[in-house]
């Protein structure tokens, strides 16, 4: 899924979801993020809904978290630690993990990272910086 677009990037969420419970075959992609999905139980029947799940809107303005966004993120960050793209991502990650004892909240400190340099990376019309992505997790261990 190169640059997906929205519906497209909820739809791949909601069926990869519906392949697990199901017990279908699935993509190596599907099946990391059907993971990611059993993590958060909180999702699970939002997108087991279908089609309702596509078309709803969250807004940061009501407090309310985009669960997509979520676990589209959680998705991002896992085919970086995969590659270790950006460099040294994955050793930051381990010595997160290590310092919180628990792999999904590390998790979380990173995609807090991620969320602000992609938000910065808008605001400024520019490209994601790495080496402040990188310096976010240092300054979070």
């Amino acid at each position: 899924m190169f640059n997906p677009s929205r519906d497209q990037a909820r739809r791949f969420l909601v069926d990869a979801w519906q392949k697990r419970r199901a017990g279908q075959p699935a993509t190596a992609m599907e099946i990391m993020a059907a993971d990611i999905v059993a993590i958060h139980a909180e999702y699970q029947a939002l997108l087991e809904s279908g089609d309702e799940a596509l078309s709803r809107e969250w807004s940061p303005d009501d407090g309310q978290i985009n669960p997509f966004l979520h676990l589209s993120l959680h998705l991002a960050i896992e085919e970086q630690l995969s590659i270790d793209q950006p460099p040294g991502i994955r050793a930051l990650f381990d010595q997160l993990v290590a310092r919180r004892g628990d792999r999904h909240a590390a998790t979380h400190v990173i995609l807090e990272c991620l969320g602000e340099i992609l938000w910065r990376a808008g605001r400024d019309q520019a490209p994601p910086d790495g080496a402040a992505y990188l310096d976010c997790l240092r300054k979070a261990l």
